[in-house]
């Protein structure tokens, strides 16, 4: 089959998600992604509480990342002046493109509806699909024993002890995916999960009881794609082998045959950011682990989307 035909589904939908969207629409033509429905923080957890929707910023800036139209995709992404974290009915600190999705959504009343129109409207290419029918919620055990309940709060470490993960729960508990989402992923050639933050954004769309259950059956190359950096409060401190084993610690089981891990690291992460380099070591033998340089040199945080794309094209 050739490349260009190849279905591909990314799972999160994070700024991991949509780095990894601009390298693929390159290669791919076929392209869906599922974004986690957990999100609760910045603007799109104001929205999400003040129309009682999912939270739009996600989807919108997967819907930038596949857009063809620079303009357009840049027309979506601008934010109006202000704090993103400031009052629910504030117009500062949001993205123009949440305000048309939560217009379309309030019109229509079906998330899902409302995402289908907006591809049409901008002539997006490629799927976009809600991981739940309906928003979740996810709430986290510390190593203390201490439970954390919202993303925003889990996310930016914002609760006293240790504040180093080792489970995260989905509420409901088993919340379920659409027709689209199950069949994406049932004819799927390459599913890919990550990069983006491991307990707020990948697993809460792993973790979903329909994704779980086809993850397990599908005979698709099944890849994940480690973070090129921890982030505090997440995955301080960790090495490959600790993502894999916090994934099968939640799944019961690893989904992936493939692993693809930044193996650079002489680009200095600057002290701000409180950033480190994800540690390589020994994985399960049954993997197979792919290492390349895989940095943005312009921002070392982050995957650069040329080179991710061009890593998993070679290894499939």
């Amino acid at each position: 089959m050739k490349t260009k035909n190849k279905k591909i589904v990314c799972l999160g939908g994070g700024i991991g998600t949509v780095n990894l969207l601009k390298g693929l629409k390159k290669i791919y033509k076929n392209i869906s992604v599922v974004v986690s429905t957990a999100d609760e923080g910045g603007s799109g957890g104001r929205l999400r509480r003040l129309f009682n929707m999912c939270p739009p910023g996600d989807f919108v800036s997967c819907m930038s990342a596949l857009s063809n139209n620079k303009d357009m995709a840049n027309l979506f992404l601008y934010r109006f002046p202000g704090n993103r974290y400031g009052k629910d009915n504030e117009i500062g600190g949001h993205k123009l493109g949440s305000f048309i999705l939560t217009a379309l959504f309030n019109t229509k009343g079906n998330f899902q509806d409302a995402l289908l129109i907006m591809k049409n409207m901008f002539n997006i290419e490629g799927n976009i699909f809600p991981a739940t029918v309906n928003k979740t919620r996810i709430m986290a055990k510390t190593v203390e024993g201490k439970m954390v309940y919202g993303e925003e709060n889990i996310d930016l470490g914002q609760y006293g002890g240790k504040r180093i993960l080792t489970k995260i729960f989905l509420n409901p508990k088993n919340s379920v995916s659409s027709k689209e989402v199950i069949d994406s992923l049932k004819t799927a050639d390459i599913i890919i999960a990550g990069p983006g933050d491991l307990y707020t954004t990948i697993l809460p769309v792993l973790m979903t009881k329909d994704i779980k259950r086809v993850l397990r059956e599908s005979d698709a190359k099944k890849i994940f794609v480690v973070n090129v950096a921890n982030k505090p409060f997440e995955t301080k401190g960790y090495k490959v082998s600790d993502y894999l084993n916090a994934i099968k610690r939640h799944l019961g089981f690893n989904p992936f045959d493939l692993v693809i891990v930044n193996n650079n690291f002489s680009t200095k992460i600057p002290k701000k950011y409180n950033y480190l380099y994800v540690g390589l070591d020994e994985v399960d033998t049954s993997l197979e682990v792919i290492k390349r340089d895989l940095i943005d040199q312009t921002f070392p945080l982050y995957h650069d989307s040329k080179k991710l794309a061009k890593a998993i094209e070679t290894a499939v």
